[in-house]
């Protein structure tokens, strides 16, 4: 467990409450370990949203599809068309989905 053994108490009137909640809510954090990074002075940033996780998947998943063309190019040593319209293609899906 960890050494968290003094209790701060701090109050604040309903505006700084709800200020200091949202924030942590942004930050996609209980108030408690919020608090806490501000005072040690950490930078918080805002939690991405949720999509983020699910984009990311996605462009592993075009980027894994990319390596396997780029293998068999290499040990082919040769490409086809085909091969380039489907790099051109997987490209293109990754453009789509980071604009949106």
């Amino acid at each position: 467990m960890y050494d968290r053994k003094i209790k701060l108490s701090v109050r604040v009137n309903e505006r700084e409450y709800k200020h200091l909640k949202n924030q942590a809510d942004n930050a996609g954090l209980k108030m408690e370990p919020f608090i806490r990074k501000l005072i040690m002075g950490t930078e918080i940033r805002p939690r991405p949203p949720d999509n983020v996780a699910q984009l990311i998947r996605e462009i592993n998943a075009v980027g894994n599809n990319i390596n396997q063309i780029a293998r068999k190019v290499n040990t082919e040593n040769r490409v086809n068309q085909a091969q380039i319209e489907e790099l051109l293609h997987l490209f293109g899906e990754i453009y789509r989905e980071v604009k949106n």
